[in-house]
């Protein structure tokens, strides 16, 4: 095998990586448990939460913590990322593989 195949080889799978990997932070994913449901994106954001044992709560509390939680969790989230960023930055190159 010579070295343009195997460059053009690289590339192809770093695209089909790219690919696959947008598809994934397109695509929405339910987790449920008994008083909450969380939608996420495959990019780790969360898109919403709902609270299911609300009849001891008020509707705007509940409202408000729901929009604290998703704020929270989401900045959590970020600050892994950003760790990440930090210590294997010099690996961010190697596309889909973190």
């Amino acid at each position: 095998m010579n070295m343009q195949n195997l460059m053009a080889q690289a590339q192809k799978m770093q695209k089909d990586i790219t690919k696959k990997k947008e598809e994934i932070d397109a695509s929405e994913f339910t987790g449920k448990s008994e008083w909450v449901e969380i939608t996420m994106y495959g990019n780790k954001k969360i898109k919403s939460i709902k609270i299911s044992n609300k009849e001891s709560m008020d509707k705007d509390d509940i409202d408000a913590l729901e929009d604290m939680l998703k704020i929270a969790f989401n900045d959590a989230c970020t600050q892994i990322e950003n760790e990440i960023n930090n210590k294997l930055g010099m690996y961010s190159q190697m596309n889909g593989l973190f």
